[in-house]
C-alpha cells in the first residue's frame, strides 16, 4: 500500500509542479497526512492488538476509518486526473509556456552562476530564464547527434531537442566563433526581455564550463534563406506567402525600433536570420549584435562594425554610426533578395557591373520592375504588389538616412497599395567590388558572405 502511494505522490508531484506551485505544495501535505494515517493503522494493528480486541474498535474502523481514507485517496486521484485534461486536452502539444515550466525541473543548483571566463548572468535580475542542466540539454540533443543538428550559424552549430515530445532548438557558441561572451549575455539580456509573433522565443539558456547554449522554440521550415536561394525549395513559395513574409519582417522590425520595452538595433538583418514557423510566419532572431537606444537616442557611433556583408548601410559600414534607419535598409535589401530569388552578394549578370541593388534601381528606373521578378513566382504574382515592393526596397535602400522611411512608414505603405511613395533615388552600394576587363566576376570579398559576419575592430 505505501509503494503504491508512493507512486503516486511521485507522479503527482511532477504534475502538479508544472501546472501550478502553490496547489501541488497542499496535495503533497494532503498526501503525506494519508500516507502516515494508513501507516500508523498498521502499525497499531500489528503491534498492538488487543486495541482493536473490541467490537466497538473493529465496527469503528470499519465503517468510519477506511472509507474516510478511501474517499480522500480518490478525490486526490480525481483532482489530478482533471488537472491534467484541463491543460493537456485531447493529449495535445503544451503550450511554450508548459515547455518552459517543464524545463525548470532541470535548473542548475545556484541562480547565480559564472564560468571560468568571467561571464556572470543573474536569472532573477539579468533575464528572468531558466538556466537549464547541460546533462538534461545533452539527453533532450542525443548527445548533440549529427541526427540532430539542423545546421549552423555565426553563433555555432543548432540542434534539435526534444523531450517528452516537446521539440526546441539549442544554439551551442562554437570555439570558432567570431562571437563570444558579450555577444552570448547581450542576447540572452535582450531577447527574454521583447514579446512578439515575429520574434524568435528564447526558452531558457545554458553555462556549464567553457559550453555556452541558448535554447529557442523550434522553427520546423528553418530559415529564409533556406527556401529563396534554393532551386527546389524556392517551389514551395508562392506570391502571397512571399507578401505576408515581407509583412511579418516588417512588423517584426517596426516592434523592436518603436513598441518594444527596449529600443532594439539588430545590426545583422539578414535572410538567414529570419526563420519561418510551421505556418511560413517569419520571426526575426539571433540579437547577438544587437544594442539598446535610450529614450532620447537616435542614433550612436562604435568603432567596433560588426554585420553581413551585403546587408549593412553606407554610413554603418563606412563610418560606424548606427541608428534604426540602419535596419531598414537591411530590410530594403531583404525585400530584394525575396522579390527576385537571388542574394545581394552573389549577383552577377553576363557584362553587368552592378550588384542586386543597382540591377533592381536600373530596372525601376526604365520601367521594367517586373523583370526582377523570381520566375518562379510568375504564375502567382500581383503586378502592383510586386512594383510596389521593388518601389519600396529602393526607397529603403537610399544612400542617405534621412530619405529612407521609418518601419512605421513601410508598414502603412504595404497595407495600402494606392499610397503616393516618393521617387526613389540611385541607392548606395549599387555596383560590384571589382571587374577584370569583361569578366564581371566578383573578386574575393575582404569581409564576410552571406552567411558570415563581418567584425572589424578598430584602434582606440
Amino acid at each position: 500500500m505505501i509503494t503504491i502511494v508512493a507512486i503516486f505522490q511521485h507522479f503527482m508531484n511532477c504534475l502538479c509542479f508544472v501546472h501550478h506551485e502553490a496547489v501541488g505544495k497542499d496535495l503533497k501535505v494532503l498526501l503525506t497526512f494519508l500516507v502516515l494515517l494508513v501507516f500508523q493503522c498498521r502499525i497499531n494493528l500489528i503491534f498492538f492488538p488487543s486495541l482493536f480486541s473490541d467490537q466497538r474498535m473493529r465496527r469503528l474502523l470499519l465503517v468510519i476509518i477506511i472509507p474516510v481514507v478511501s474517499v480522500i485517496f480518490l478525490t486526490l486521484v480525481s483532482f489530478c486526473y482533471l488537472l491534467w485534461r484541463k491543460y493537456n486536452p485531447g493529449g495535445t502539444i503544451l503550450s511554450q509556456t508548459i515547455i518552459k515550466k517543464c524545463m525548470r525541473l532541470h535548473l542548475a543548483a545556484n541562480d547565480r552562476v559564472q564560468n571560468a571566463n568571467g561571464l556572470q548572468l543573474d536569472i532573477n535580475e539579468d533575464h528572468e530564464l531558466p538556466l537549464l542542466n547541460f546533462s538534461w540539454i545533452s539527453t533532450a540533443t542525443k548527445n548533440f547527434s549529427f541526427a540532430n543538428r539542423l545546421g549552423e550559424g555565426g553563433f555555432g552549430p543548432v540542434f534539435k531537442g526534444n523531450i517528452g515530445g516537446h521539440e526546441f532548438a539549442v544554439k551551442r557558441l562554437s570555439s570558432t566563433s567570431g562571437q563570444g561572451l558579450e555577444e552570448f549575455k547581450n542576447e540572452v539580456q535582450l531577447i527574454s526581455k521583447l514579446q512578439h509573433r515575429n520574434l524568435v522565443r528564447l526558452l531558457g539558456c545554458c553555462i556549464h564550463q567553457e559550453e555556452k547554449m541558448l535554447i529557442y522554440e523550434y522553427m520546423p521550415n528553418k530559415s529564409l534563406d533556406s527556401f529563396l536561394f534554393d532551386p527546389i525549395q524556392k517551389k514551395q513559395l508562392d506570391w502571397a506567402k512571399c507578401f505576408h513574409i515581407i509583412e511579418g519582417i516588417a512588423q517584426g522590425l517596426l516592434y523592436l525600433h518603436k513598441y518594444s520595452r527596449l529600443r532594439i538595433i539588430h545590426r545583422d538583418l539578414k535572410t538567414s536570420n529570419i526563420l519561418l514557423d510551421s505556418y511560413m510566419n517569419p520571426k526575426i532572431s539571433d540579437f547577438g549584435l544587437a544594442r539598446i537606444f535610450g529614450e532620447n537616442e537616435s542614433k550612436a557611433k562604435t568603432k567596433r562594425v560588426v554585420g553581413t556583408y551585403g546587408y549593412m548601410s553606407p554610413e554603418y559600414a563606412v563610418h560606424g554610426l548606427f541608428s534604426t534607419k540602419s535596419g531598414v535598409f537591411s530590410f530594403g535589401v531583404i525585400m530584394l533578395e525575396i522579390v527576385s530569388g537571388r542574394r545581394n552578394v552573389a549577383f552577377s549578370q553576363s557584362e553587368c557591373t552592378l550588384n542586386l541593388l543597382g540591377h533592381a534601381w536600373d530596372l525601376w528606373k526604365d520601367g521594367r520592375s517586373m523583370e526582377l521578378m523570381d520566375p518562379t513566382l510568375a504564375i502567382s504574382c500581383s503586378m502592383s504588389e510586386l512594383t510596389l515592393c521593388v518601389q519600396v526596397g529602393l526607397l529603403c535602400i537610399q544612400e542617405s538616412a534621412e530619405d529612407r522611411p521609418t518601419m512605421s512608414d513601410v508598414v502603412s505603405i504595404l497595407s495600402n497599395e494606392r499610397a503616393i511613395l516618393p521617387t526613389p533615388r540611385q541607392p548606395a552600394f549599387c555596383t560590384l567590388i571589382s571587374v577584370q576587363g569583361t569578366d564581371s566576376q566578383m573578386e574575393e570579398p575582404k569581409c564576410s558572405l552571406n552567411y558570415v559576419t563581418l567584425s572589424v575592430a578598430e584602434a582606440r
